[in-house]
């Protein structure tokens, strides 16, 4: 019985994916629920795994390829074993190796799925043709062209070593995550009349706690005590104070969300995203160290899902992870403020008179002007600098 296998359903706020890569080629055995090919959306990537166990029977749309919400994108014979490679006649042995089928020559292993369905198609061998990829390798166009009886380009030599001098370029297309970021980071600048203030909070308290009660916060709870849960737990107090900030603009109104969902900015390798901490009001600090974490090895094994990243009241970023000490971060639509966070530096202070050595912590606000006042910026920051710097006062909810 054949199965077809379609592209998930997508949310309204993603129209469309595109194949990032398969893990099976036609002929190949599957078994139900594993993985068969990668979509990427502008915000993650899919996985779409195998609705039953048998043969992938036929692949639909090749890498790269733009697909939508339940489009048809491979055929599975469910029960169907794969076929044993056929034993090769005694007398082809001695056959020339020039009898084998031209799309098995060299260079076939690294072609695309496209490509080597167009050398098989046109029974075109690879090896012949003149690569204008990346490391010389032949692309489906290369392939394309050759069977038209196009002249070889004549880039095709960039596979030689560069010489002393030489100054080489790499031209690669955006990937659709990063697409995505930088629509957004243009959307920020042109929508946002966007302001950001500054302040430093020494946080030789908190170290203090961090370093007394660590050992036992993890041996009961099976997670580091890390600084970012008093960052969470500080910006929540502080959202509850501050309700300008813990809003958004849709058109003319102001929306004042009663609740606190903190995204917390993630890197990855292809790019930064913000998974939500939700209701982290009600959230201790256990479940948010546990929440980040959970977050971290997803957004790095390309778990997360749409969920995962939409909403968000309020976003928290730490470029101090990077060794930035001071930046100005960019507001996360359609929210009014991020607070980013940076390295910690020991400085001098003068504190009763005397100068000590702290460690100290530069903090930024960026917030929409529009319907966030400066003095309610400020008197914000300043909130989260006393709870830090008395980290008690967090806990007693003042």
């Amino acid at each position: 019985m054949s199965i077809e296998v379609k592209v998930p359903v997508l949310p309204e706020s993603v129209s469309d994916a595109t194949i990032a890569s398969w893990h099976k080629k036609a002929g190949d055995a599957v078994k139900r629920d594993e993985n068969l090919v990668d979509l990427e959306t502008d915000k993650v990537v899919l996985e779409v795994p195998s609705p039953v166990d048998g043969v992938l029977k036929e692949i639909r749309q090749q890498v790269g390829d733009t697909v939508n919400s339940q489009q048809i994108i491979a055929i599975i014979e469910e029960g169907a074993a794969a076929a044993a490679p056929a034993e090769a006649p005694k007398a082809a042995a001695a056959a020339p190796a020039a009898a084998a089928p031209k799309a098995a020559a060299k260079g076939a292993d690294d072609l695309s799925p496209a490509g080597l369905r167009v050398a098989t198609e046109e029974n075109i061998d690879p090896s012949k043709v003149a690569g204008t990829g990346r490391d010389g390798r032949v692309t489906k166009e290369d392939l394309v062209n050759y069977g038209k009886g196009a002249p070889a380009p004549a880039a095709a030599a960039p596979a030689a070593k560069p010489t002393p001098g030489s100054r080489p370029e790499e031209r690669v297309p955006m990937t659709r995550m990063r697409l995505r970021i930088a629509e957004r980071l243009m959307q920020s600048k042109n929508s946002i009349a966007m302001l950001t203030s500054f302040n430093e909070v020494n946080l030789a308290e908190v170290t203090k706690m961090r370093k007394s009660l660590g050992e036992a916060f993890q041996k009961e709870h099976g997670v580091k005590l890390g600084f970012m849960s008093f960052f969470v737990k500080a910006a929540a107090e502080a959202l509850k104070r501050y309700p300008f900030v813990n809003a958004s603009v849709d058109g003319n109104d102001v929306i004042y969300h009663g609740y606190q969902d903190i995204s917390i900015a993630v890197s990855t390798d292809k790019g930064l995203v913000t998974p939500v901490l939700r209701d982290v009001q009600d959230m201790s600090f256990a479940d948010v160290e546990k929440g980040i974490a959970d977050y971290a090895v997803k957004a790095r094994a390309n778990k997360l899902s749409l969920d995962d990243l939409q909403g968000g009241t309020f976003t928290i970023t730490n470029g101090g992870t990077f060794g930035s000490l001071l930046s100005t971060p960019i507001v996360n639509p359609p929210q009014s403020a991020i607070l980013g966070m940076h390295t910690i530096k020991d400085r001098a202070i003068v504190e009763n008179g005397q100068i000590i050595a702290a460690p100290m912590m530069y903090i930024a606000l960026s917030y929409d002007h529009r319907i966030i006042d400066g003095k309610d910026a400020v008197l914000f920051l300043v909130d989260i600098k006393n709870q830090l710097e008395n980290p008690q006062r967090m806990l007693l909810g003042i």
